[in-house]
């Protein structure tokens, strides 16, 4: 029986190569644009020390109250590990309280001690800036559609 033959090379597009712009690639213009935002958020939320993904966790805590470990990853989109360590540092600032469910001693449930309240209290109260400075160089219509079709993809 004769070894199977390699696929064929997909014809390569000279005329498509040649055009074929990074800075109008999807992936590009998003992580430039994540770029601008994360500058803006560290330069409105500099003074609490808080990355992005802190705050997203200290933010879903405040809205859900106690809540495993697992799924206030889940709902912020880190990974198991990610997670732990994120937990692990906003225990350690004091901003969290870690315990066993009562129900699942399994589960690590994630409280909001109340220097966590009033860290994430004062950083609510900036993050509609953050937004706004993002979004500043559209006008109200483009920037809720941006955020409309941006919410589509994740």
């Amino acid at each position: 029986m004769p070894a199977s033959l390699p696929a064929p090379e997909p014809a390569v597009d000279a005329e498509a190569i040649h055009a074929y712009r990074v800075e109008d690639q999807i992936g590009y213009l998003i992580r430039r644009a994540h770029q601008r935002a994360s500058a803006i958020f560290e330069a409105v939320m500099r003074d609490f020390s808080v990355t992005p993904v802190q705050y997203a966790v200290l933010c879903k805590l405040h809205d859900l109250g106690p809540t495993s470990q697992n799924q206030v990853g889940r709902l912020v989109g880190v990974d198991p590990a990610t997670m732990f360590g994120v937990a692990r540092r906003l225990a350690a600032r004091g901003f969290v309280r870690p315990s066993a469910d009562e129900a699942d001693a399994r589960l690590v449930l994630l409280a909001l001690t109340d220097e966590g309240v009033g860290v994430i209290e004062a950083m609510k109260g900036r993050g509609s800036e953050v937004t706004a400075r993002t979004l500043a160089p559209l006008s109200p219509a483009e920037a809720d559609e941006l955020v409309r079709l941006i919410a589509r993809l994740g």
